[in-house]
């Protein structure tokens, strides 16, 4: 804890004076053009691996990378997503999952989460990646881990689909989805490639100069 506190006591020093016009800027307002989406695993660090920074990214994290499905109850994601896609006007959203995921290996052993019923329950979301994978392979054991990873990106990309919200801005062109791997132990960053329906490289996919990720208002 120490050496949070005495991060937040250098922020303070030295950080944000070199930065209080952009800081004062977003005093007033966010306005965000990503919607990211990823695990809450302490690894991941989205500023950090996008080189984005205060304002850039709209964040929502949770173990998993998870967007349960549109329905009639209203949880801390959907109200999150709505907000972001119809309020903040995002226009694009990255679901990232990552190498080693902890809530994947518990996806694949279900039965060993019978102390973390809550766990247990959330992770439920990802049933269908794990039913993927299993049909495809014959079989499921965690040497299918990196392909649930992969797969139930797919399927939070599809779950997001139903989110009226987001649906709507698909329709009309205004929201782009976007699927990513993080691979912590080399820094690759994979992408879900729509024309072969497999993850590349993220220069393979979006080119050298992929699209934009600063916020809408600065890039104006």
């Amino acid at each position: 804890m120490d050496h949070v506190i005495s991060g937040v006591a250098k922020f303070q020093k030295e950080v944000f004076p070199k930065n209080k016009a952009t800081f004062q800027k977003l005093a007033n307002g966010q306005n965000p053009e990503v919607l990211f989406i990823t695990c809450a695993d302490s690894r991941i660090d989205p500023n950090l691996v996008t080189q984005t920074g205060p304002g850039d990214l709209f964040i929502c994290r949770n173990a998993g990378n998870i967007v349960p499905p549109h329905s009639a109850y209203t949880g801390g994601m959907t109200a999150s997503i709505e907000f972001a896609v119809a309020a903040l006007g995002v226009s694009h959203i990255i679901v990232c999952g990552h190498s080693d995921c902890g809530a994947m290996k518990g996806a694949l052993a279900p039965e060993k989460l019978d102390d973390l019923p809550h766990v247990k329950e959330w992770l439920g979301h990802c049933r269908c990646a794990t039913e993927v994978v299993k049909e495809k392979e014959g079989k499921l054991s965690m040497e299918h881990l990196e392909a649930v990873t992969k797969e139930n990106v797919l399927q939070q990309l599809q779950h997001l689909r139903t989110h009226p919200a987001v649906a709507s801005k698909i329709a009309t062109g205004q929201v782009k989805l976007h699927g990513w791997i993080y691979d912590i132990e080399s820094g690759d960053v994979l992408c879900h490639d729509e024309q072969s329906n497999e993850f590349k490289l993220l220069a393979d996919v979006y080119g050298e100069k992929p699209f934009s990720i600063t916020s809408k208002e600065s890039s104006s």
